[in-house]
C-alpha cells in the first residue's frame, strides 16, 4: 500500500477505513511453518533485516521492524484486525496447504479469495477447500492465460494492466472469467479499467477509487 508500510496491520486497517472493497495480502511460510504476511521472498526491502523468509523462524521475523515500528504480521492477526473481505496471494503449494488448514478451521470460504501466480497452487487450494474462490495472477501473458485459468479451476484472472488487451478481455469473458487489473495507480490506468469494463482493479492508493470495485 502506497500510504502505509505494505503488508502490515497498519496498512490493512487504513485500507478498510478507506472503504476498499477487498484487501489483498501476500503469504509466505516461515522456517517453522507459520503463515506470515509479506510480499517478497526475503525481508530486505520491507524490513530492517536481511535474508529469505523461509530461513527465519516466526520469532525471528516478529523481531524485525516492518516500517514505523510495525511487526511482520501473521495471517490470523489480519483476520482479527479487519473485517473486510480478503484476497490472499500464495506463493507455492506448501503455502496453499497451510492456508487450507486455517480456512477450514475458521470457515473462511465466503470471506477469503485465494490467488497465485502458480497454476498448481491455485489447483491445490481448490482441491483442499471445496467452494473456495480462486484467481490466477499473471504479469507476462498472452491469451493462453485464459486456458490456464480454466484448467486450474480459477474463477478470476488478475492481470498486469500494462499488458492487457481487448483480445485477452474478450476471451476471458467467453470463458466466464472475472478480470481484475493491476496495479492501477494512475488516472490513465483507471480510464483503461473503465473502458475495458473490468470487474475490478488493484491499487496502492485508496484515494484513486472513484467507481467500481477496488482492492488494496
Amino acid at each position: 500500500m502506497g500510504v502505509e508500510p505494505e503488508n502490515t496491520l497498519r496498512s490493512f486497517v487504513a485500507a478498510q477505513q478507506a472503504g476498499l472493497d477487498v484487501i489483498e495480502l501476500d503469504l509466505h511460510l516461515s522456517k517453522d511453518g507459520a503463515l506470515v504476511v509479506m510480499h517478497d521472498t526475503d525481508v530486505d526491502r520491507t524490513t530492517d533485516g536481511t535474508g529469505p523468509i523461509a530461513d527465519k523462524t516466526l520469532a525471528e521475523l516478529r523481531a524485525l521492524d516492518a516500517g514505523r515500528g510495525e511487526r511482520v504480521p501473521v495471517f490470523e492477526e489480519v483476520l482479527d484486525a479487519v473485517r473486510s473481505p480478503l484476497q490472499a496471494e500464495i506463493k507455492d503449494v506448501a503455502a496453499a496447504r497451510a492456508l487450507a488448514e486455517v480456512m477450514t478451521s475458521r470457515d473462511l470460504v465466503s470471506r477469503v479469495e485465494v490467488s497465485s501466480f502458480h497454476d498448481e497452487a491455485v489447483a491445490e487450494i481448490a482441491r483442499l477447500v471445496p467452494g473456495v474462490r480462486t484467481a490466477l495472477i499473471a504479469s507476462r501473458y498472452g491469451t493462453d492465460i485464459v486456458d490456464r485459468a480454466v484448467e486450474a479451476g480459477a474463477a478470476t484472472v488478475c492481470l498486469n494492466i500494462r499488458r492487457l488487451t481487448l483480445e485477452v478481455v474478450e476471451r476471458a469473458r467467453k470463458a466466464d472469467l472475472r478480470i481484475i487489473g493491476w496495479v492501477v495507480n494512475t488516472q490513465d490506468h483507471l480510464r483503461l479499467v473503465r473502458a475495458l469494463e473490468l470487474d475490478g482493479a488493484t491499487t496502492d492508493y485508496p484515494e484513486i477509487k472513484r467507481t467500481g470495485r477496488f482492492t488494496a
